[in-house]
């Protein structure tokens, strides 16, 4: 359970430190690089996050056991998570927030938990009792209430449901697949982060850029950009704690709880933004009331009753 609640401490440090990367001018200075932005910061996230993760288990000497790792047939099944949970799942919330508003993509993704502990269930056999659900079902509630806006903007309903869909079971089933995988004593939670990222970075280099066209904006970035590529770096290095911990809390305790742990990054997202941002606009009842929620509930959810009473 700690291991899950650092995963959500951390990715909501990760959410922003790379939304100030994202409102820096390159990502804001024309139509095109609104529309590359995601792509682009994508890639060269999960790219720094491939280096942090290496030089993390390169000094673990984690290497060596990387190449079999590799290839084992867990270690081709974290791969294929990284494909479904990265370039998928994360391309589906790019088209949710683009057709459907930021507030509905944000829901989109935190329902992510819901689809994976279902899918737990029938392909784990990893149960949830019933009160386990009321958490979760309340816990993703209050991230609804945390992102709606009155002013939400539909574009295009079935593109945005499309990638809502994308999203959703795109993170769920990385988590389940992951779950599966770490089993595998060969395939270390340390050695499925670094796994996961390279493939990730690569899928999206290989593929998802020069399908956008993007290779030429992505370069520019490293020209005359002042903080931004430092500041993506930083992104990355919590998003690769977060990672570790959260695959740590999968191995541990299964994907179902961790899920719901994780999902608490949105509440505290808002704690940080409040103390390291000063962003007081945040200090109003429903956002204080849905911060709690998230938090109370998130962690209920992930908490195993059973052993706690046993010990």
């Amino acid at each position: 359970m700690f291991s899950g609640i650092i995963a959500g401490i951390t990715w909501s440090i990760e959410t922003i430190v790379l939304g100030i990367a994202l409102n820096m001018s390159p990502f804001v200075s024309t139509p095109q690089a609104v529309v590359l932005a995601p792509f682009a910061s994508t890639f060269l996230h999960d790219a720094f996050s491939a280096i942090w993760a290496c030089i993390y288990n390169g000094a673990r000497g984690n290497l060596p056991a990387l190449v079999r790792a590799i290839k084992t047939r867990s270690g081709k099944f974290v791969a294929l998570a990284a494909v479904i949970g990265g370039p998928v799942g994360m391309t589906g919330y790019v088209l949710s927030v683009a057709n459907m508003g930021a507030s509905i993509g944000a829901v989109a993704s935190a329902v992510f938990p819901a689809i994976g502990a279902v899918l737990a269930y029938f392909f784990l056999k990893e149960k949830m009792s019933w009160y386990r659900w009321v958490f979760l079902i309340l816990s993703l509630l209050g991230v609804y209430g945390l992102s709606y806006s009155p002013e939400i903007n539909i574009s295009n309903f079935w593109l945005g449901f499309a990638g809502t869909l994308m999203c959703a079971f795109g993170w769920g089933i990385e988590a389940v697949i992951v779950a599966k995988s770490v089993q595998d004593a060969a395939v270390t939670d340390e050695l499925a982060l670094q796994i996961r990222q390279t493939t990730s970075a690569l899928v999206y280099g290989i593929i998802v850029l020069p399908f956008m066209k993007g290779w030429g904006f992505t370069v520019s970035l490293f020209n005359g950009t002042g903080w931004l590529i430092p500041v993506i770096a930083i992104a990355a290095l919590f998003a690769t704690a977060s990672y570790l911990f959260y695959y740590r809390a999968i191995s541990q305790i299964g994907a179902s709880k961790s899920m719901a742990l994780n999902i608490t990054y949105s509440a505290w997202a808002v704690i940080f933004s409040v103390i390291f941002l000063k962003n007081t606009g945040l200090l109003n009842p429903i956002t204080i009331i849905c911060t709690i929620v998230v938090l109370v509930f998130g962690i209920l959810a992930g908490a195993d009753y059973k052993d706690l009473f046993k010990k």
